[in-house]
């Protein structure tokens, strides 16, 4: 069966209760993979949410990929017909930044792959442009992997109500989420932000404003040293992903998993972290840079560690010429 969600009824954003009188309607900016899925949870959950996208033809797109998942999880899951039309229902797609102004919190989503002072400026301006249209008590929330939340929040008029909330990657699905304070973040955004994760369903890990916060600062150097590993011969690609499946109950291993995050992404996260800490342990290996160069990206265009043109997925050609 369908999983059964907790009613918005009472999620109120504001304890004063005087603009806001629950929490009911979420803007979204960035669309990409992760945005599709984050979009998805939170109209399972009974929110409505309007994203922002480019042009019609883009949103058309967004909206077609994410009818795509439902229907999978009709399948799978056992979601009825009636419910995937609810849930589409509650997805609105916009050109016009003026239809966040009736949002109670507005999550960013940007992909990453940019180096990280244009992203980070980026990430400023929209930021900018977003807080002209909300009211003074609309949150603005990133779900930035490498980037720390004072310096994204710090040029907005009213910075303390900025707060990052991570979904993980490349599993928006699992029931947690970290969630960071800046140095401007006001207690009561802090609290609000806190309803807000009930409301999905997710527990709360606090993390203090460090890049990578703690789920990516694990998972990189993981993977660095799996492509270590295989390099050096001692032990085949498949055999290493094996290991940490069976041998760990990982549900994915360190290939597979860099595969679904996206090889470009990866390698934006392992620059970020290594220029902000300097330890060799962030540095991207070579192995990676030479597939993101490729065009090689993981899942999202069918080729990264793994080809994954057919139902069955193999090595990719490229690896084994690399290392052959």
């Amino acid at each position: 069966m369908a999983e059964i969600v907790e009613s918005i009824e009472g999620f109120s954003l504001s304890k004063k209760g005087a603009t806001k009188s629950q929490f009911s309607k979420v803007g979204l900016i960035g669309p990409g993979i992760m945005g599709q899925k984050i979009t998805r949870i939170m109209s399972q959950r009974g929110l409505e949410v309007v994203f922002i996208e480019t042009n019609d033809k883009k949103a058309a797109s967004f909206i077609k990929n994410i009818e795509k998942e439902l229907g999978g999880m009709i399948g799978r899951w056992g979601m009825t017909g009636s419910e995937k039309t609810a849930i589409l229902n509650r997805i609105k797609g916009s050109s016009d930044w003026a239809d966040l102004s009736e949002c109670d919190i507005i999550i960013e989503v940007l992909e990453s792959h940019i180096s990280r002072n244009v992203g980070l400026e980026n990430r400023k301006k929209i930021f900018k442009e977003i807080e002209k249209h909300i009211s003074p008590n609309t949150i603005i929330a990133t779900n930035s992997t490498s980037l720390m939340t004072t310096e994204l929040m710090s040029e907005l008029e009213h910075p303390e109500r900025g707060i990052s909330f991570h979904f993980l990657t490349p599993t928006p699905d699992a029931p947690v989420v970290e969630v960071v304070r800046g140095i401007y973040t006001a207690d009561e955004v802090y609290d609000n932000i806190l309803v807000f994760a009930k409301l999905l369903g997710k527990e709360v890990i606090p993390v203090l404003d460090f890049a990578g916060k703690i789920s990516t600062r694990m998972i990189i150097p993981l993977i660095n040293e799996a492509c270590e590993i295989f390099m050096e011969g001692v032990g085949r690609m498949e055999d290493i992903d094996k290991i940490m499946r069976i041998g760990y109950n990982m549900q994915l291993g360190p290939f597979e998993m860099a595969d679904k995050i996206g090889l470009d992404s990866l390698l934006r996260w392992m620059e970020n972290l290594y220029e902000e800490f300097g330890d060799h342990k962030y540095k991207p290996s070579p192995l990676i840079k030479k597939l993101v160069r490729a065009n090689c990206l993981g899942t999202k265009n069918n080729k990264g560690f793994y080809d994954y043109t057919t139902d069955t997925k193999v090595l990719n050609n490229l690896v084994k010429q690399l290392f052959s």
